[in-house]
């Protein structure tokens, strides 16, 4: 029998295990922790001995206090020293809920990636996010916006619908650059793109291995075999995840591009879980991650 003394036991266990998860959900693991992820594939259409270790820095979403000057600092440290032939930035450098204490102007965010450091250079896209805080770009439908200006100012190159060939010789490859696909915002929940698939492939034109860069995964059902590799963020791996499956994902295919390395018809991708908070800060068990790719 339930007696008052259990009950009250009861409450306090249920009420403290509700205040760890908010804490864990809303300090601990979105401005804590910190992982590196890594993914070992070999590509069908990859130039097979050829090795080439990635790293993919996305969704920042750049904002006091979850994701500070500081903590991108840290970020950039612990990038530069996990030894990437060439790293990548998937776009959503801007912050994007309304839980900002104080705005990261993109200006200084660019400074801090300038920092950034590989053989092979650091290359960025952009995303929705960046796209939507220029309302000049929002109403004219056209960039380059904000964003892009700043990166490029810092020597970073964006790739928007752009493929450009990276490394010589035999170790060569295509590097090729997505337009974002919810660029331009005509209404709540709808939203077109400035991405041109078609146009971005036949830059190509050699039979280099191609690695393409695109900010949002929903892309890769119409990518052709012709592409070894296609790299996404946008999703945060769910934000929330429970036991491996997230309630809500920004994608038109909910979990199927949710999160990780997926392999269809013989295709690759990798989604990146990033870094940052979208519209809510919180993420729990989707730990804020540098992903490295290690391609053989």
């Amino acid at each position: 029998m339930l007696n008052r003394r259990r009950f009250l036991k009861g409450l306090l266990a249920t009420t403290l295990a509700g205040l760890f998860v908010s804490v864990y959900g809303l300090v601990i693991e979105p401005m804590l922790r910190l992982r590196v992820t890594t993914w070992k594939i070999s590509p069908a259409t990859w130039r097979k001995g050829h090795k080439l270790r990635i790293a993919i820095v996305t969704d920042l979403h750049m904002g006091e206090p979850y994701m500070g000057l500081a903590r991108l600092r840290k970020i950039v440290k612990r990038t530069n020293g996990l030894g990437a032939d060439i790293i990548v930035l998937l776009g959503d450098h801007n912050a994007s809920h309304k839980f900002v204490l104080t705005p990261v102007d993109i200006t200084k965010t660019a400074k801090e990636l300038k920092k950034l450091d590989a053989p092979l250079g650091v290359f960025s896209v952009l995303g929705n996010h960046d796209w939507w805080q220029d309302t000049v770009a929002q109403k004219s439908g056209k960039g380059p916006i904000i964003a892009q200006r700043a990166l490029e100012a810092e020597g970073i190159a964006v790739l928007e619908n752009t493929a450009l060939k990276v490394g010589t010789g035999d170790s060569a490859f295509w590097l090729l650059g997505l337009g974002d696909q919810m660029a331009i915002r005509s209404r709540p929940l709808r939203h077109s793109g400035v991405d041109d698939l078609p146009a971005t492939l036949a830059q190509v034109t050699d039979d280099a291995p191609a690695i393409l860069l695109a900010h949002e995964p929903d892309i890769f059902p119409q990518v052709p075999n012709r592409i070894a590799l296609t790299l996404s963020g946008h999703t945060h791996g769910g934000q929330i995840r429970l036991f491996g499956w997230a309630p809500i994902v920004p994608s038109r295919y909910g979990n199927r591009f949710v999160y990780g390395h997926i392999i269809e018809q013989g295709r690759d991708l990798v989604v990146s879980g990033g870094l940052g908070c979208s519209i809510l800060p919180v993420r729990m068990g989707s730990v804020p991650e540098i992903t490295i790719v290690e391609l053989s």
